[in-house]
């Protein structure tokens, strides 16, 4: 059996662009500069937010080491007293604050002082 040759086929016409009959009333020079800022204003208010907490935390942070600092000092004045409870001259001074006499002193109460 003999082969058919495929039949051939035409190229299809090939079309031309139709005349414009004026310009286009739509300028996308335009439309997509738009669009572009758009974009950039979303971009810049969705980085707002991360921003403000990132303020809000060094001011946190900022206070939060002042107080620290407070506190140290506080805790090296204690820890100071606390060393020196031991001396004696302090122990003796603390006592007779406390109203406390040594042991063969006579205790002496002076009364109307008050005016």
């Amino acid at each position: 059996m003999a082969r058919r040759p495929a039949p051939r086929r035409r190229p299809a016409a090939r079309r031309r662009p139709a005349a414009r009959r004026g310009g286009s009333r739509i300028r996308w020079d335009k439309v997509g500069r738009i669009a572009l800022t758009l974009v950039l204003g979303a971009v810049l208010f969705s980085y707002f937010s991360p921003a403000l907490d990132l303020v809000k935390t060094y001011r946190a942070t900022s206070e939060a080491k002042a107080e620290l600092r407070g506190l140290q000092k506080e805790n090296r004045g204690l820890h100071d007293r606390v060393q020196s409870a031991d001396d004696p001259a302090v122990l003796e001074r603390e006592a007779r604050r406390q109203g406390m006499v040594v042991p063969g002193e006579r205790a002496y109460v002076v009364q109307g002082l008050r005016g």
